[in-house]
């Protein structure tokens, strides 16, 4: 029990459901329509595709990501979140709490750090023509990689 109110301790993003969606992410793709339980201010200033996952939505201008059929074979869809990661974020952010599910994203979240120590270690600081799909895929998961 112990290791799981650590886990929400330690859960802090860099960015808010609100500024990844004005920076670009996911394509400009994650839901089809603007979801009604979601404040309509975070979608805005969003940068939306109205047809399939573009690049040129993206901040980085790349697409970064796995397929959603990866996203099931591989267990990351909850039935409460059906749309994944950052659905379940969006909830989270508004205050809603699920225990279990709630460690194991935060646990997904933390494994992102990976990729952080790549691209400080392979790029210099500021260059964020270096490493754009890691880049991209921190953002994603609300780390704000524009800083490395």
């Amino acid at each position: 029990m112990a290791e799981n109110n650590q886990n929400k301790l330690d859960f802090q993003p860099e960015l808010n459901p609100k500024q990844m969606l004005d920076l670009g992410v996911f394509g400009g793709k994650y839901f089809d329509d603007i979801p009604k339980e979601f404040p309509y201010d975070w979608f805005k200033e969003a940068r939306l595709s109205k047809s399939s996952p573009d690049p040129k939505f993206n901040y980085f201008e790349v697409l970064a990501g796995q397929p959603y059929e990866v996203w099931i074979k591989k267990g990351w869809i909850n039935e409460a979140d059906p749309l994944g990661w950052f659905q379940w974020y969006c909830r989270y952010y508004q205050g809603r709490r699920l225990g279990s599910e709630d460690n194991r994203q935060i646990k997904r979240w933390k494994a992102m750090k990976r990729h952080i120590a790549q691209v400080t270690k392979n790029c210099h600081t500021g260059d964020t023509t270096c490493r754009r799909k890691q880049r991209q895929a921190l953002l994603q998961w609300a780390y704000d990689s524009r800083k490395l």
